[in-house]
């Protein structure tokens, strides 16, 4: 696929088929199989094909596709060592078997549930209540900053890892997003350099700049047997592959950038600073979300001139990189 010999497919959606027909064959129940097989084939693998359709198939998607199948197998055998089918059981032994399981596989096993209510193949009374989430505590602004300041001097630290960091600390970008971007994306003006992350791209601040032009110059996984010819900002190791964003997630919390906090830190101090439009566009969010985390913060704006924000303001740079 990478070479062009074979049209592209996602590769979570080729190894989806084959790791369900190993799961399936280790099922004793031969109608339990018949069970897990429909909710795969129209639940399940559908929905992988509308995500990779629409943008691209992270590990963690393709992880939930398995533990929905999983945790599916797992209540139809609960069930049967309980003396009760899908067609029999009542929300009392939903109830039960929720009190047994963690958050996560309650979760995993709505969709199965209300496909099975949908089909007919258990009663329309029965309901799982919608996960409590926990919103996680984001960085502190003194934190972000440190970090950011540490990030492009520390030698230590591998070249791609502190690209990674940087994005993330600066842009407010997950990273499912970061490993995104490839080289084009990055774009020289003049002697200013921007990073496409989108619309307009976004300054660089001249020291987190030539960081990133020397990655650039010097990426790795880059040898003839993988990514001879890639594009990408942060390639992988798979042919045409970028980097895997839950390693890459692995590796930041090591040298103490976790992401995730990181970004919420991020987004909210540019929401104090600048309207929730300009914003989203600059970052590539969606203005109703750049609103709502405007409004926890406590910013206001609510004087903010109507009109055309394409643009963002002229020399606007993310705050954390040393320029005002």
């Amino acid at each position: 696929m990478a070479s062009g010999v074979l049209s592209a497919v996602d590769k979570y959606i080729c190894s989806f088929p084959r790791w369900l027909h190993g799961h399936l064959a280790d099922i004793e129940d031969p109608e339990h199989v018949k069970t897990i097989r429909l909710f795969a084939t129209w639940r399940v693998l559908p929905r992988l094909r509308s995500r990779a359709e629409q943008s691209h198939i992270t590990p963690s998607v393709r992880r939930f596709a398995a533990d929905q199948v999983k945790h599916a197998t797992s209540f139809l055998q609960w069930l049967g060592k309980r003396n009760t089918t899908l067609a029999s059981c009542s929300q009392i032994d939903i109830d039960a078997w929720r009190a047994e399981n963690s958050e996560h596989g309650r979760t995993c096993l709505r969709a199965f549930l209300n496909l099975a209510m949908q089909s007919r193949h258990c009663r329309r009374s029965v309901s799982i209540p919608a996960m409590k989430t926990t919103p996680r505590a984001p960085l502190s602004e003194d934190e972000r900053l440190d970090a950011l300041g540490r990030l492009p001097a520390d030698q230590e630290i591998p070249m791609h890892l502190r690209v990674a960091g940087v994005i993330a600390l600066l842009y407010a970008q997950p990273l499912t997003r970061v490993v995104r971007p490839t080289v084009d994306d990055v774009v020289r003006d003049g002697d200013a350099v921007l990073l496409r992350i989108g619309e307009p791209a976004s300054p660089v601040p001249a020291p987190l700049a030539s960081l990133l032009l020397e990655h650039i110059a010097n990426r790795g996984n880059m040898g003839t047997a993988t990514n001879p010819a890639s594009r990408w900002l942060l390639p992988g190791r798979r042919a045409g592959q970028p980097f895997r964003p839950d390693h890459l997630s692995a590796l930041l919390n090591k040298i103490g950038a976790p992401a995730a906090a990181a970004r919420g830190a991020a987004i909210r101090q540019q929401l104090l600073e600048m309207p929730a439009p300009v914003v989203a566009e600059a970052l590539g969010y969606h203005d109703k979300t750049t609103t709502r985390l405007r409004n926890e913060t406590g910013g206001a704006w609510s004087r903010y001139a109507s009109g055309n924000h394409a643009r963002s303001p002229a020399g606007w740079v993310p705050r954390g990189t040393g320029d005002s």
